[in-house]
């Protein structure tokens, strides 16, 4: 399998992300993450290990606006998945698949070693890390989850995913920057270093097999290899009991309505307020990163046991 590492000269000067790279090697692929705060609660006091997972066509960046108010007081984990970021990036379309994706985050996990986990979900991060909740459930400890679903293929997709998902299948070198400037709210008046540093982890199409291939794994039929497992996730899910708390923005039309869906699914989501992010876009981390931030810290202190 090729493999390709992104320059690290790519990611010099990035705007307001200052973060050391840290990596591991997962399952023979280096993993990029950044990892900042307390590194365990004997540190500071309370302190919480928050698991920042991003979406497509994303990476850790996308939450560089959430990590300094939350790691003052938390630590806080973002991972960059396999194919983004500064993460490896085979090169072939056909080497990703989501059980590929979910196997390296919980070999993440377990080689970090994370526990009492705060999971931060957004995307396909949401996707994975819900999954991982379900699975792993002895190491996670609350769940906030954004802008995200866990679709089993037995209901259909929103219009808004089925235009996306028709245009990832058309095109090998997706157009990041203008995927971001079109998503974004004001996107068109978006600082150019901001759309640079979303491009900065693909130099060519060749590095975009990742991205180009995530929508298209997404589970649309109940007979999709992915299905099943996302049922299980579901069950599982309905019977959890540990805090949760679901945050949707009011401008994302591909993910509209899940906010219902979560809150109906998990138990515990109900005993936390209906918060939906006004003026937020699918990514409502770039939009609206810094009130995230502080209803997290606002969750998380409701929470603390």
């Amino acid at each position: 399998m090729t493999v390709l590492r992104t320059p690290d000269e790519r990611f010099a000067d990035l705007p307001d992300f200052p973060y050391a790279p840290r990596y591991v090697e997962v399952r023979g692929l280096r993993m990029h993450y950044v990892d900042e705060g307390p590194a365990d609660e004997g540190a500071a006091g309370s302190a919480a290990t928050i698991l920042c997972l991003h979406g497509e066509p994303t990476w850790s960046f996308l939450y560089r606006k959430m990590i300094p108010a939350l790691s003052r007081r938390h630590r806080v984990v973002a991972p960059d998945m396999i194919g983004f970021g500064r993460s490896d990036k085979p090169a072939e379309r056909a080497a990703y698949t989501f059980q590929m994706h979910r196997d390296l985050m919980a070999g993440f996990v377990e080689a970090l070693d994370l526990r009492d986990i705060t999971l931060v979900c957004q995307d396909w991060g949401g996707l994975i890390g819900l999954r991982l909740a379900a699975e792993m459930d002895e190491r996670f400890a609350r769940l906030v989850i954004m802008n995200t679903g866990l679709p089993t293929g037995d209901e259909p997709m929103s219009e808004g995913f089925k235009r996306w998902r028709d245009f990832a299948a058309s095109i090998d070198d997706l157009p990041v920057g203008f995927i971001m400037l079109r998503t974004l709210v004001g996107g068109d008046a978006l600082d150019p270093r901001i759309i640079a540093a979303y491009e900065a982890p693909f130099p060519d199409a060749s590095y975009k097999a990742g991205a180009a291939q995530f929508p298209l794994l997404v589970p649309v039929t109940p007979d999709d290899p992915a299905s099943e497992s996302m049922r299980a996730a579901r069950r599982r899910l309905a019977e959890w009991r540990k805090p949760a708390l679901v945050m949707f923005s009011d401008g994302d039309p591909i993910t509209r309505g899940g906010d219902r869906f979560f809150r109906k699914l998990i138990p515990s989501a109900v005993e936390q307020p209906e918060i939906e992010i006004a003026g937020g876009s699918h990514f409502l981390q770039e939009d609206k990163g810094e009130e995230i931030a502080e209803q997290i810290l606002a969750f998380l202190e409701r929470t603390r046991g």
